[in-house]
């Protein structure tokens, strides 16, 4: 029972610098590199771990087709129930590729396609860059990444230079577009208002029909601003003046829109190297940051990705706990729920019986069947969140005992 417990229970391996999305019920996760004897290791190319919400248990899918390399630092974004995956880094250096793969299967079958037959001009090769989803469209922003002497302009700090093959390394802040149903590449006339400065590792999020920009790094300077480009008239916002107190500088963290005006940010690395675990939301309505003090100072996340679940939930997972520049062992398997609103009564009920099924095992076989579906899966969820508890618990025990 115990083995059959832990293979039910079993979770996504831990990772840092993948892609997550959200569609339906479901989380998905692709992707990401850990740590092993100091080397980078990529995580397989043909592997899709799916979260069930409901139930709280992860399954394992092995991948057919077209598949991406496996790599880091891609950006990963769904529409209508297909993930696309672009750029990143592998062992051969940066990528300016992009792939699709239908999560609605009818057939349990998920299979990459890589798309070769678009119009248009694509980005250069980068990683570490952000996406807004707006109106079929993907909408992409910054990155580090290279390009040729030939390509050089304006929206490209250059970081390194590599003379002999007349190749730059450095940050963008250019704009491009990829629509979905015509398959072109393309890049707006930006029509007014101040860029931001080019970055990486900074973060993207979209509330109604602008898309806003907070934080990431260039050279050796992380940031803490925020701006936002109208998706419908090509006009950036320049800083956002902000009142009272804000978010420090960061990159590697996350922003989710959570509701019609706010957004949700979490964790990163902090201007002084330092794994940060707090949590901000913004208002639109009040442009003013709030800090939220009720969350768990010990579980700092960076590279991690967050995903809006149901019930205004904001779902973390992977990432490090670590400074991956000075010490790249920390990556994480967890998954980190925070609440962000109040849940509906039927939600607390159905906790409150998953909770406490052994008190009700003669109460719920009672229950009307569409309702015991419902509990079953909420039964499993807390059984499944006391098993990795303890076996978490089990495995900090042996630690302690091993250094002593």
């Amino acid at each position: 029972m115990a083995a059959d417990s832990a293979e039910q229970f079993c979770v996504a391996e831990e990772r840092s610098g993948h892609c997550a999305v959200v569609d339906g019920n479901f989380l998905y996760v692709w992707g990401g590199y850990v740590s092993i004897e100091e080397n980078e290791v990529y995580l397989p190319n043909d592997e899709l771990w799916i979260y069930e919400m409901d139930s709280g248990l992860w399954t394992m899918h092995l991948m057919e087709g077209e598949l991406p390399t496996s790599m880091s630092g891609s950006c990963g974004a769904s529409i209508n129930g297909k993930l696309y995956i672009f750029g990143g880094f592998d062992d051969k250096g940066y990528s300016n590729r992009l792939y699709y793969v239908n999560l609605r299967t009818k057939n349990g079958t998920y299979r990459w396609k890589k798309i070769t037959n678009f119009k248009g001009q694509p980005p250069t090769p980068r990683d570490k860059l952000s996406c807004w989803v707006y109106k079929d469209r993907l909408i992409y922003f910054g990155g580090y990444g290279c390009r040729k002497h030939n390509e050089l302009s304006d929206c490209f700090d250059v970081h390194d230079a590599f003379w002999e093959g007349q190749i730059f390394w450095g940050w963008h802040n250019d704009v491009h577009v990829f629509d979905t149903t015509t398959q072109t590449w393309s890049q707006p006339a930006i029509r007014g208002g101040d860029p931001p400065q080019p970055r990486a590792a900074h973060t993207c999020a979209v509330l109604g029909n602008k898309g806003y920009i907070f934080g990431g790094r260039v050279l050796q300077t992380r940031m803490n601003d925020l701006h936002c480009l109208n998706l419908d008239t090509w006009t950036w916002s320049g800083r956002i003046n902000i009142s009272g107190e804000k978010p420090k500088d960061r990159s590697w963290h996350t922003l989710t829109p959570i509701g019609d005006d706010r957004l949700f940010l979490f964790g990163g690395l902090s201007s002084d190297n330092v794994p940060l675990s707090d949590g901000w939301i913004h208002s639109i309505t009040t442009n003013g940051w709030k800090q939220l003090t009720h969350l768990p100072k010990s579980r700092p996340r960076l590279w991690h990705t967050a995903c809006l679940g149901k019930e205004g939930e904001v779902m973390v997972f992977g990432g490090s706990k670590d400074d991956l520049h000075f010490m790249d062992t920390g990556h994480c398997s967890d998954l980190l729920i925070f609440q962000t609103q109040p849940y509906s009564l039927l939600r607390l009920c159905l906790d409150c019986i998953g909770k406490n099924a052994a008190l009700l095992k003669n109460q719920i076989p009672c229950l009307p069947s569409k309702l015991l579906q419902q509990v079953l899966k909420k039964i499993t969820f807390w059984a499944a969140v006391s098993h990795r508890q303890e076996k978490k618990a089990e495995t900090e025990r042996q630690s302690q005992l091993n250094t002593t």
